[in-house]
Protein backbone atom coordinates (compact mmCIF):
# COMPACT_ATOMS: atom_id res chain seq x y z
CA UNK A 1 0.00 0.00 0.00
CA UNK A 2 1.43 3.44 -1.37
CA UNK A 3 -0.88 5.87 -0.35
CA UNK A 4 -1.46 9.70 0.23
CA UNK A 5 -4.31 10.46 2.75
CA UNK A 6 -6.07 13.38 3.13
CA UNK A 7 -7.16 14.88 6.06
CA UNK A 8 -9.77 16.93 4.88
CA UNK A 9 -13.64 16.16 3.99
CA UNK A 10 -16.06 18.85 3.33
CA UNK A 11 -18.39 16.49 5.53
CA UNK A 12 -16.41 14.47 7.72
CA UNK A 13 -15.31 15.21 10.90
CA UNK A 14 -11.08 15.29 11.53
CA UNK A 15 -11.67 12.85 14.39
CA UNK A 16 -13.71 10.46 12.65
CA UNK A 17 -11.34 10.49 9.31
CA UNK A 18 -8.54 9.69 11.54
CA UNK A 19 -10.38 6.80 13.11
CA UNK A 20 -11.36 5.44 9.11
CA UNK A 21 -7.82 5.73 7.98
CA UNK A 22 -6.16 3.88 10.79
CA UNK A 23 -9.39 1.39 10.46
CA UNK A 24 -8.39 1.05 6.98
CA UNK A 25 -4.63 0.58 8.04
CA UNK A 26 -5.59 -2.56 10.41
CA UNK A 27 -7.87 -3.77 7.66
CA UNK A 28 -4.96 -4.36 5.09
CA UNK A 29 -2.27 -5.70 7.33
CA UNK A 30 -4.75 -8.50 8.46
CA UNK A 31 -5.36 -9.22 5.01
CA UNK A 32 -1.48 -9.18 4.17
CA UNK A 33 -0.98 -11.88 7.10
CA UNK A 34 -3.61 -14.15 6.04
CA UNK A 35 -2.38 -14.90 2.91
CA UNK A 36 -0.35 -17.98 2.25
CA UNK A 37 3.55 -18.09 3.37
CA UNK A 38 5.99 -19.25 1.18
CA UNK A 39 8.59 -21.76 1.76
CA UNK A 40 10.96 -21.55 4.59
CA UNK A 41 8.94 -18.18 5.91
CA UNK A 42 8.24 -17.99 9.30
CA UNK A 43 5.94 -14.76 9.04
CA UNK A 44 5.08 -11.93 7.49
CA UNK A 45 6.99 -8.69 7.83
CA UNK A 46 6.28 -4.67 6.81
CA UNK A 47 8.88 -2.07 5.53
CA UNK A 48 6.83 0.96 6.75
CA UNK A 49 7.25 4.94 5.71
CA UNK A 50 5.55 7.94 7.10
CA UNK A 51 5.84 11.68 6.06
CA UNK A 52 4.61 14.76 4.97
CA UNK A 53 4.58 13.40 1.38
CA UNK A 54 6.60 10.68 -0.27
CA UNK A 55 9.58 12.58 -1.28
CA UNK A 56 10.08 13.65 3.11
CA UNK A 57 8.58 9.77 4.23
CA UNK A 58 10.99 8.25 6.92
CA UNK A 59 11.29 4.45 7.87
CA UNK A 60 8.96 3.69 10.88
CA UNK A 61 8.20 0.33 12.53
CA UNK A 62 4.59 -1.07 11.96
CA UNK A 63 3.65 -0.58 15.88
CA UNK A 64 4.15 3.38 15.52
CA UNK A 65 1.31 4.01 12.23
CA UNK A 66 -1.02 5.25 14.42
CA UNK A 67 1.20 6.89 16.62
CA UNK A 68 2.47 8.38 13.89
CA UNK A 69 -1.04 9.38 12.35
CA UNK A 70 -2.34 10.55 15.77
CA UNK A 71 0.55 13.11 15.49
CA UNK A 72 -0.31 14.18 12.09
CA UNK A 73 -3.63 14.78 13.32
CA UNK A 74 -2.54 17.03 15.97
CA UNK A 75 0.04 19.19 13.58
CA UNK A 76 -2.97 19.40 11.39
CA UNK A 77 -1.89 18.08 8.49
CA UNK A 78 -3.77 18.49 5.46
CA UNK A 79 -2.44 14.99 3.99
CA UNK A 80 0.64 12.36 4.83
CA UNK A 81 1.64 9.70 2.80
CA UNK A 82 2.06 6.60 4.37
CA UNK A 83 3.46 3.43 2.64
CA UNK A 84 3.10 -0.01 3.89
CA UNK A 85 4.96 -3.38 2.17
CA UNK A 86 5.06 -7.28 3.04
CA UNK A 87 8.39 -9.23 3.01
CA UNK A 88 8.77 -12.56 4.01
CA UNK A 89 9.89 -12.56 7.21
CA UNK A 90 12.32 -15.15 9.15
CA UNK A 91 12.79 -16.06 12.98
CA UNK A 92 16.67 -16.02 14.40
CA UNK A 93 17.69 -17.71 17.59
CA UNK A 94 18.12 -15.75 20.06
CA UNK A 95 21.79 -15.33 21.29
CA UNK A 96 21.80 -16.91 25.07
CA UNK A 97 24.01 -14.37 27.52
CA UNK A 98 24.49 -17.40 29.98
CA UNK A 99 27.30 -19.27 29.61
CA UNK A 100 27.22 -23.06 29.62
CA UNK A 101 27.70 -25.05 32.68
CA UNK A 102 29.92 -28.34 33.19
CA UNK A 103 28.98 -30.36 35.82
CA UNK A 104 32.41 -31.23 36.48
CA UNK A 105 33.48 -31.14 40.20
Amino acid sequence: MKKTFKLTHPKIKLPRLVEAIKYEVKKYIQRERRKTLPPEVDFWDFDCRFGDNEASSEVIHVSAINKSISLAESKQLESFYLEILAKPGRRSKKPTDEPEMNEED
